[in-house]
C-alpha cells in the first residue's frame, strides 16, 4: 500500500527554536543600515516573513537603502546567522519526540530561508536523520509563502498531490501559502495571543499534539480518494 499522505514541515518557529536568534540578529543589521527595528517587532508583526519583503516594508516608511548596503547587511545577518545557530540552537520542545512518534511517513522541509540556513539548523539540533535530503527552498524555488508555490513543488517533488499533503507551519504566512495550494494545515500556535488560528486550519499549541492530530487525518483523507 502506497503511503496515503506527506508531510510537510517549516523549518523557523516550526522545528527549531531560531526565531529569537534570527530577531535580535536582524534588529541589529537593520539598525546599523538606519532602518529602525526591534525584535518584538519581526515577532509580533514578521514571523515567518522572507527578509526581503521586511527590508521593503522599512524602507516604505523611512526611505530606501543603496542596493549595495542593502546586499551588505543581509549577507552579514545571515554569516551571523550560521555561525551562531551552531552553539545556540536548540529543537522547538517536543519536535524529536513528535517526528518519532511519526513513524516511516514520508516528510520534508519547506521553509522561506535559504538552503544552507536550513540544513544548518537541522545538523545543529539533530534533526536531519528526520528528513534526509528532503530540503525545499523558497529561494531554490523561486516562491515564498504566503504565495503557494513552494508547498507546490514540494508535494509534487516528493510524488504526492496537494490532498494527500499535510503542512505543518508555525506563521500565518505559512497557514495561507498552504491553504492556497489546497492541503491540510496544522498551525503550531505558540503565539495564540498575537496570532490566532485561520480558519480552515487546525490549531495547537504543542508539537507534543501533532501525531494525535496526523492520526486523526488519515482516515479522513484515506475515505477522501476512494
Amino acid at each position: 500500500m502506497p503511503d496515503p499522505l506527506c508531510l510537510l514541515f517549516d523549518c523557523d518557529g516550526t522545528l527549531v527554536d531560531s526565531e529569537p536568534l534570527l530577531a535580535e540578529v536582524m534588529a541589529k543589521y537593520l539598525n546599523q543600515a538606519g532602518l529602525p527595528f526591534q525584535p518584538d517587532d519581526y515577532m509580533k508583526a514578521f514571523r515567518g516573513a522572507r527578509f526581503a519583503s521586511i527590508v521593503s516594508h522599512l524602507e516604505r516608511e523611512h526611505g530606501a537603502l543603496d542596493e549595495a548596503v542593502r546586499q551588505h547587511i543581509e549577507t552579514s545577518m545571515r554569516q551571523e546567522m550560521y555561525e551562531r545557530m551552531a552553539d545556540e540552537l536548540e529543537p522547538i520542545a517536543g519536535v524529536p519526540e513528535a517526528l518519532d512518534a511519526l513513524g516511516s511517513l514520508p516528510r520534508c522541509v519547506a521553509s522561506n530561508g535559504p538552503e544552507t540556513k536550513i540544513r544548518r539548523a537541522l545538523d545543529s539540533t539533530g534533526l536531519r536523520g528526520f528528513f534526509g535530503d528532503h530540503i525545499y527552498s523558497a529561494y531554490t524555488v523561486g516562491s515564498w509563502k504566503p504565495a503557494p508555490g513552494l508547498f507546490l513543488h514540494a508535494g509534487r517533488d516528493m510524488g504526492f498531490d496537494p490532498a494527500d499533503c499535510i503542512v505543518i507551519d508555525d506563521a500565518q504566512v505559512g497557514v495561507r501559502a498552504a491553504l492556497a495550494a489546497g492541503m491540510r494545515v496544522v498551525h503550531i500556535n505558540r503565539f495564540a495571543d498575537l496570532e490566532p488560528t485561520p480558519a480552515g486550519a487546525i490549531g495547537i499549541r504543542d508539537m507534543r499534539e501533532l501525531p494525535g492530530v496526523i492520526d486523526r487525518l488519515m482516515p479522513a483523507l484515506a475515505v477522501g480518494n476512494l
